[in-house]
């Protein structure tokens, strides 16, 4: 089993520069590279039927497997939640707005959360989930990639805020430029596509 990396046709976001979507697509290449090259080992040490002796050596790779495998689907996320010509927010009455405000008030205040997030100390990912349960919506912080997610909640919106996602482009200090710029291309059309429906959470 071997994954192939995507192709995102992503040239001329607003504020987000060609020559960073660039970097940014061969790093996630390197988790896809990384994932397969990890299962491939996985694979041969379980047709091994294991080795007691080298009981290390697995436990590094299982968990060296967390970080590649989820830092190769976070960034599909990401880049799958952006596009050229994208909108500064949802449409009013589009189904990701009204999931806002029924979670939070008011889209405003959840875009001042989530914003908030992203600006939080440290690098990591800005997540805004949705509680499968009880359909609301809540922005969270994960830092490396394996750490930090919610069991069991579905990821709607994907920011990238490590250092990489935006430091062609901006001052490392001027961070909440980058995620400004981020918010000004977001596909909201693919965000809705992750969202759960409220009826369907109600009945779950």
């Amino acid at each position: 089993m071997h994954y192939k990396a995507r192709n995102f046709s992503l040239s001329g976001l607003k504020g987000i520069s060609d020559a960073t979507l660039e970097q940014h697509f061969k790093l996630y290449e390197g988790y896809v590279a990384q994932t397969n090259t990890l299962l491939d080992k996985l694979a041969e040490f379980s047709k091994n039927g294991g080795d007691a002796k080298r009981m290390a050596e697995f436990s590094e790779l299982k968990r060296r497997l967390g970080f590649e495998y989820n830092g190769m689907v976070l960034h599909e996320h990401y880049f799958g939640n952006l596009r050229k010509h994208g909108d500064r927010g949802p449409a009013s009455g589009s189904a990701f707005r009204e999931a806002a405000e029924h979670s939070w008030g008011s889209y405003q205040r959840w875009e001042s959360d989530f914003a908030s997030v992203g600006k939080m100390r440290g690098v990591g990912w800005a997540i805004c989930y949705q509680d499968p349960a009880l359909g609301f919506l809540a922005n969270h912080w994960v830092d490396m990639h394996e750490s930090g997610h919610v069991s069991g909640f579905t990821p709607l919106l994907v920011m990238d805020v490590w250092e990489h996602a935006f430091m062609l482009d901006y001052a490392l200090k001027d961070r909440p430029k980058y995620i400004d710029a981020f918010l000004s291309n977001v596909d909201w059309r693919a965000v809705e596509s992750r969202l759960i429906a409220r009826h369907e959470a109600a009945a779950a």
